[in-house]
């Protein structure tokens, strides 16, 4: 199937690793090109040489309020074009209610929350017709996540600014969709599988609860990712779409 990706032009945040990584992989294995981000220059710059000649980096932090307008102005310097972004950030420290503290709530706001409201915001200031604007959440914005209190408490948020924007940009034909993943097989869920007494124990728990049976691998969510941001997605708009092999169950 051809997703009409070729040449379009997208800014992936957090794309050094993870699920950012695997969207902006799949992005230009379907002959997109990318502006991909993260904090570290070193890594940045070793992801856009490894994405190839239709990638470039740039190294901003969600948090900073001057990283949306350098990241627009990079995707037209580079490729003439900017036709879409997909907003993913690390996640915020594991921890319950009574663990976290106020400078993690106030760090976390400003680069899960705050950060993708001012990227969002700036992406649908200069999308033209045919514009889509992506956001990376979670499973938790159906239902908390044990021990991840902090992102129980601003991923929902950022589904519902999500869900406004789509209602403000769509009569300009602009797209704002939302991914929710579950157990993906990155570094960050075999970071937080391992903060228990026993992993592969914890692991198998999990995998027995997903109707699939097993964790699902990156490029899973990559190609879900490509397909939501691609012209073949036209009319979905304010959606959040499950990344989940079925652990949801409810519509």
């Amino acid at each position: 199937m051809d997703l009409g990706l070729k040449d379009r032009v997208y800014v992936v945040t957090g794309a050094t690793r993870g699920l950012g990584n695997a969207a902006a992989r799949e992005l230009v294995a379907d002959g997109a090109k990318v502006v991909v981000t993260g904090r570290d220059e070193e890594r940045v710059a070793a992801a856009a040489a490894e994405l190839g000649p239709n990638a470039v980096g740039v190294a901003v932090d969600n948090a900073d309020a001057e990283a949306p307008a350098r990241l627009v102005a990079a995707a037209r310097d580079a490729f003439g074009g900017f036709d879409g972004i997909l907003v993913s950030v690390g996640g915020p420290p594991a921890g319950f209610a009574a663990d976290n503290t106020d400078e993690q709530w106030q760090s976390a706001f400003e680069s899960v929350f705050l950060g993708a409201v001012r990227l969002a915001r700036a992406a649908a200031a200069e999308l033209d017709e045919g514009g889509v604007i992506g956001f990376v959440l979670s499973a938790s914005v159906h239902e908390p996540i044990p021990g991840l209190t902090i992102s129980n408490g601003l991923r929902p948020g950022l589904a519902g600014f999500a869900k406004s924007l789509a209602d403000e940009v769509g009569p300009r034909g602009i797209r704002v969709v939302g991914l929710l993943p579950a157990r993906i097989d990155t570094d960050r869920v075999r970071e937080l599988d391992g903060l228990s007494a026993d992993p592969e124990a914890t692991r198998a728990a999990h995998e027995a609860r997903i109707p699939l049976r097993r964790y699902g691998a990156p490029e899973e969510f990559g190609r879900t990712a490509a397909f939501l941001l691609s012209p073949a997605a036209s009319y979905l708009t304010g959606i959040m779409l499950p990344v989940d092999g079925g652990s949801r169950h409810g519509f």
